[in-house]
């Protein structure tokens, strides 16, 4: 990998205060790079968040996580700069968020921050303060790959741990300055090695939530509850806010029956949750996603897809890209809970090789 064969450079490496990114920088500069800390400051006190909730990436936690990436920073004796990107995330993850979730969709927000903040406002900002450097590094788990001249997302060593799916939008020019420095590693061996560092994070739980104690109706001004209906429109109990509900939800719906029942569709126009009862109405043959595109396949073989993080990839019998970047794609077998928000990710041997936002 083009990660593990760079000649000495600078390198800006990406600090959340985990051990994954502490790792990242303490590996560069081991391996004799010029490295320094940059940390994107996101939480600006605007919203009403509990002090002390379980960490998350947005909340009051990320002072605490700023003090850690400061301390990591020293005792690795590398220079660290904070900048503070808050403006930019309320308007383009927050927004973003909420705007989804009023229109019915379930909104991806990892894929969001990290293709317009992580690897965009962050560089741009960085630079036009007048900090330097040839590449920029993170903690995610996942492989970079040029072939014929193009750069390739690579899936990780760590199947459970591959963050490939969160950032299939980066584009060409940003994987060429960008390094994996865990994509060849198990999460065990990154926890071994901040040991071996001598890092405080070794042993630091992952944060799994986007918001600070994971209740983020504290983003929305208001919520409304309205009416749980059938396919036929009988109402079977109420919502408390479409937020709350995605495609294929079977808990949580407060409909007292021996069968259970499953979201079927979002109609935020009518503020309904429509379910059903037959989990073979949640199947699709097909998907159409926008935004999307689609690099050079790499081999002849099977393309599969991806329509949510946690999905086993589904193999894909068709794709059309349209002019307008519309993409359709029909699967070989029928797919569960196609959600209209979410992203779906095409991967060929391994490599991401396109996708689109799913409508």
């Amino acid at each position: 990998m083009r990660q593990g064969r760079e000649q000495k450079v600078k390198i800006a490496v990406g600090l959340s205060g985990g051990v994954d990114s502490s790792v990242s920088l303490a590996l560069l500069q081991n391996q004799g790079h010029d490295v320094f800390g940059l940390t994107m400051k996101i939480w600006d006190g605007s919203i009403k968040i509990e002090e002390g909730a379980k960490h998350a990436c947005y909340g009051p936690g990320e002072a605490e996580d700023i003090e850690v990436c400061t301390r990591i920073a020293k005792r690795l004796d590398v220079p660290y700069k904070v900048i503070d990107l808050s403006a930019e995330y309320n308007h383009t993850v927050i927004d973003y968020f909420r705007s989804e979730y009023e229109q019915g969709r379930t909104p991806n927000p990892c894929v969001k921050c990290n293709h317009t903040m992580k690897f965009g406002f962050l560089l741009e900002k960085a630079r036009a303060l007048g900090l330097e450097f040839d590449r920029f590094a993170t903690g995610h788990y996942a492989n970079i790959e040029t072939i014929n001249d193009i750069p390739y997302l690579k899936v990780a060593i760590d199947s459970k741990k591959d963050q490939t799916y969160f950032l299939y939008r980066l584009s060409n020019e940003t994987l060429n300055i960008v390094l994996f420095p865990l994509g060849g590693l198990t999460k065990a061996q990154t926890r071994d090695l901040a040991t071996k560092y001598g890092l405080e994070v070794a042993d630091k739980p992952e944060s799994q939530d986007f918001v600070a104690g994971g209740d983020y109706t504290v983003l929305f001004d208001k919520v409304t509850s309205g009416d749980i209906v059938d396919e036929n429109g009988k109402k079977l109990g109420e919502h408390n806010g479409i937020i709350h509900y995605t495609i294929g939800q079977r808990k949580g719906l407060g409909i007292g029956s021996s069968i259970p029942y499953y979201v079927k569709e979002i109609d935020a126009d009518n503020n309904r949750i429509i379910v059903t009862r037959l989990p073979e109405h949640l199947l699709k043959t097909e998907l159409t996603a926008q935004n999307a595109f689609l690099k050079p396949y790499v081999s002849s073989n099977p393309i599969y897809a991806k329509i949510r993080y946690n999905h086993i990839p589904a193999c894909v019998e068709y794709i059309h890209l349209n002019n307008d970047n519309k993409m359709t794609i029909e699967f070989t077998d029928p797919e569960r809970s196609v959600t209209p928000g979410q992203a779906v990710v095409l991967y060929q041997d391994g490599y991401v090789i396109g996708g689109g936002d799913i409508i």
